[in-house]
């Protein structure tokens, strides 16, 4: 499915195939319902990764499991079963990330101006802070090759993924459960964002605190209020790529 489909496609894409899945797994007497049911809802999930927005993952994630419900074609399914959709959910999204972005895949190309702006030397260290599925990791990799990456992600699936996709596209990144919050980032070199407006005053707190001088935070999109950009770099698409220089007190 590509990222790029224009909303609400993703949605009903999605929808269709996990009915698809699902009638097809109901009509095999081996497959039980509750399993047809739990299959279907986990491929549903698979495809939220691709909403966008919180609220579009969550609206792609229930959706089949809300209309199988609503269609009364799911009887006999086990009462348990249904709390597989609602824990799905919070797993992909866990509460406690919930004031954090979303997943807001980072576009091809998006860093390929920072080597001119940000030069970081051999074996500097780079992290994705909120590294999704992994396109941040993948745009840090071919701006800076020789850069030891760091990937942290809250939620556990996501990280699985993430990890997964890195091996599958050759990108040498470490990536971690954690929370960005709480990880310590004294020991980069670069600090890479792509989270929300609401979310940089926070960052640029805890920015000011941990890097050590002469590194770099670059925050896609969303600009930090009241404190000068060090430069600024520009996305293919326009946006632009803002980049702070410790230490900016």
């Amino acid at each position: 499915m590509s990222l790029r489909l224009i909303w609400p496609l993703p949605a009903l894409l999605t929808w269709a195939a996990a009915w698809a899945l699902f009638i097809g797994l109901s009509r095999v007497d081996a497959v039980p319902a509750w399993l047809a049911l739990v299959l279907a809802t986990a491929l549903g999930v698979c495809g939220a990764l691709f909403g966008g927005t919180r609220w579009r993952t969550v609206f792609i994630a229930l959706g089949f499991p809300l209309s199988l419900l609503a269609s009364g074609a799911a009887a006999g399914v086990p009462a348990w079963v249904w709390l597989f959709p609602l824990a799905a959910v919070f797993a992909l999204y866990p509460v406690h990330a919930w004031r954090d972005a979303p997943v807001f895949p980072t576009p091809r190309g998006a860093l390929g101006g920072l080597p001119a702006l940000v030069p970081l030397p051999p074996g500097a260290q780079a992290v994705d802070a909120g590294c999704g599925f992994g396109d941040g990791l993948r745009e840090l990799h071919a701006a800076y090759p020789a850069a030891r990456l760091v990937g942290l992600e809250w939620s556990w699936p996501l990280t699985l993924l993430c990890r997964l996709r890195c091996r599958w596209l050759g990108v040498p990144a470490a990536v971690r459960r954690a929370d960005i919050w709480r990880e310590d980032w004294s020991a980069y070199d670069l600090v890479y964002l792509f989270q929300r407006p609401e979310s940089m005053p926070r960052a640029m707190a805890k920015a000011a605190t941990e890097l050590k001088p002469g590194a770099w935070l670059a925050s896609l999109e969303f600009e930090a209020a009241g404190v000068k950009p060090t430069a600024v770099a520009q996305c293919p698409d326009g946006r632009p790529v803002w980049l702070y220089r410790a230490p900016w007190r």
